[in-house]
């Protein structure tokens, strides 16, 4: 290879997409082309010309145009042109110019194509923009990576993160509750198990009417000597709590380790699937994430609780250089949280006694979505039974809520700027003002109530009596399905945070600050995907809070296309997941976690993705702009 050819090939692999191909394909690349001088003003093809080159910018700069005259893009050193003509049969969509004097490399359309063929990466780059052109990255960028959702980098994850149903090996052994403790007990012996569900043999749906353990045989038919022909259901511990199969196995691990069980019924559809075992949970604990959980539960003060909370950034490193998809990695570090709030009102429950009145702890905000990366501030609030009297029972919950919300601040979970915290009388109160609340926010949508609708839409029960939460729940759901107003303003306000995307797909940095120069993943690419999701998921009636679960429902019901809640998705993913890569590298540098992303730390692929994905979520902002003017909403 001559001088000048040996120039051009170090040119083009500097570039983008050409820097991926492998050394032979360079030089095959670099012997094809041909190289041009084009003035300023000289158009390279218009609308409908036969194009037969894609065109590699040297130097000088072009526009390109719509059949309108509408400027689309300018395209300067590094750049191409004509991709999309070659992928058009070879008929120009756009006009393209000069608009300085340019020396360019023209590249003919059977290289183009072989090379689209031969390399994935290559052809990606080329694809249309939008969410196919962003799932095609990801599929590439995964068999890069040797990154696979079930392989054995990921196998450890599977296990924190796994459905329940997964780990159902037998079907459930039952008895009737009219059989004697006699016949239990022989049955737990020849099926070799230790537990049998009472199930009503008259009950057609076959749910658990209690659960009979060998623990239960000790204590209380052995230790009291009762006749071995009483029923089983004098015996048994009636209407045991229960997860459903697509329950996550820390679901279970956090109900266990709280009411201190040792089995756990597990229904599939309303109906019993099985039983979950401490022995289940002790063969699957082979995560740090599972015995943190332990570890948080055996510790009597929150600065205890803190020194086993401080292994978290270590843990979101294992989880991310393991190839943990964004959606397991949120549920597992929500999950501890959760964890360290019913450890803080269990202590507070020791400390005060029994609380006068039925209560719900609620998370808030993305520990109520299960989407946490890192420890953050605080978001809950505490809802109390209608029996509530302020005069009886403010002096207890006030020293309940500052007790937890004390520990949290002391765990790092600091306290809310915006005091959106259960210690603040306001965010205290019994159901028939929380209903109140949502009234006003959802009948007079001001700026205010969209800042709140924003946080308490999204809430989960941690702790407590769960059936105020779904009263509550339900009166907001007919509430808002009912509103078109107030979700026009809520998808107004969905609109407010775009994605960092310029005029011509550029990636637009923060300008000035502490955090210039780079890119803010979370206010400006995650947060406006969750703004999307809420609207969606509202204006279906679900009940979901996650955000990827809002998409899947909202789809379902006809709230978003199917193909926008796909692209939704990927794109929640990918943001989720470069932000976490680089949470990983600032933990790794002893640095705190934080969500603003340098172009440095990224690569040229990584960066052509990202705009896709902001791409997607400026495209479906767009969508429901019209989606509410039109009426719909």
């Amino acid at each position: 290879m001559d001088v000048e050819l040996i120039e051009i090939r170090e040119f083009i692999a500097r570039h983008h997409p050409f820097d991926m191909l492998p050394e032979r394909a360079l030089d095959q690349a670099t012997g094809s082309l041909r190289g041009l001088y084009a003035r300023r003003g000289k158009r390279l093809y218009q609308t409908d010309d036969a194009v037969e080159c894609l065109y590699i910018v040297r130097t000088g700069a072009l526009e390109t145009r719509n059949p309108s005259g509408e400027l689309l893009a300018r395209v300067g050193e590094g750049e191409t042109v004509g991709a999309g003509a070659l992928l058009h049969n070879g008929r120009a969509i756009n006009t393209v110019e000069a608009i300085e004097d340019s020396l360019l490399y023209a590249m003919p359309a059977e290289t183009f194509h072989a090379l689209r063929t031969g390399f994935k990466h290559f052809a990606y780059f080329f694809q249309p923009a939008g969410g196919d052109r962003l799932r095609t990255g990801r599929a590439v960028a995964g068999q890069a990576h040797g990154h696979h959702d079930h392989g054995p980098a990921n196998a450890h994850l599977d296990l924190m993160s796994m459905h329940l149903g997964a780990l159902l090996r037998r079907a459930p052994v039952t008895i009737s509750p009219d059989a004697t403790i006699h016949a239990a007990g022989q049955r737990m012996s020849e099926q070799g198990v230790s537990c049998l569900m009472v199930v009503d043999p008259s009950d057609d749906a076959g749910h658990p009417a209690g659960i009979l353990t060998d623990r239960d045989l000790r204590h209380r038919v052995v230790a009291k000597a009762l006749p071995y022909d009483t029923p089983v259901s004098q015996v048994m511990t009636p209407d045991p709590l229960v997860l459903d199969a697509d329950d996550y196995l820390f679901d279970a691990m956090l109900l266990m380790t709280r009411h201190n069980i040792r089995h756990l019924p597990v229904l599939r559809d309303g109906a019993l699937a099985g039983v979950i075992t401490n022995t289940n949970l002790v063969q699957t604990q082979n995560t740090s994430a599972v015995y943190l959980v332990g570890d948080i539960f055996k510790r009597d003060t929150p600065e205890g609780m803190r020194d086993a909370l401080d292994m978290v950034p270590d843990l979101i490193l294992q989880l991310v250089e393991t190839g943990a998809s964004a959606h397991n990695i949120g549920h597992v570090i929500s999950s501890l949280s959760d964890a360290a709030t019913v450890r803080l009102m269990a202590l507070a429950e020791q400390r005060l006694g029994p609380a006068p009145v039925p209560f719900v702890w609620l998370a808030a905000g993305s520990q109520a979505r299960h989407e946490q990366t890192a420890r953050s501030d605080q978001d809950n609030c505490l809802l109390l039974a209608d029996t509530y009297d302020e005069a009886k029972h403010g002096e207890y919950f006030q020293a309940f809520t500052r007790l937890v919300c004390d520990g949290l601040n002391i765990c790092g979970y600091v306290y809310c700027p915006g005091e959106v915290m259960a210690m603040t009388d306001r965010w205290r109160q019994p159901l028939k003002v929380w209903k109140s609340y949502f009234a006003k926010w959802i009948d007079q949508p001001d700026p205010k109530a969209l800042m709140l609708a924003s946080v308490f839409f999204d809430m989960r029960p941690i702790y407590g009596n769960h059936a105020l939460f779904h009263e509550l729940r339900s009166f907001v759901l007919k509430k808002t399905s009912g509103s078109k107003i107030f979700l026009a303003y809520l998808a107004s306000n969905a609109l407010s945070r775009q994605p960092p995307l310029g005029f011509f797909r550029n990636l637009v940095m923060i300008r000035g600050g502490e955090h210039a120069n780079t890119l803010d993943l979370k206010h400006r690419g995650i947060v406006p995907i969750v703004d999307l999701a809420r609207v969606y998921a509202l204006d279906a009636g679900s009940e979901a809070v996650n955000t990827l679960d809002r998409l899947d429902t909202a789809r379902e019901k006809g709230s978003v296309s199917k193909d926008g809640a796909a692209d939704l998705r990927d794109a929640w993913d990918f943001i989720s997941t470069v932000r976490l890569r680089h949470q990983a590298l600032r933990i790794r540098a002893n640095q705190k976690a934080d969500h603003y992303v340098s172009l440095e730390n990224l690569s040229n692929f990584e960066r052509s993705q990202l705009k896709d994905a902001f791409s997607v979520v400026k495209t479906m902002q767009g969508a429901l702009a019209t989606a509410y003017q039109t009426g719909r909403m």
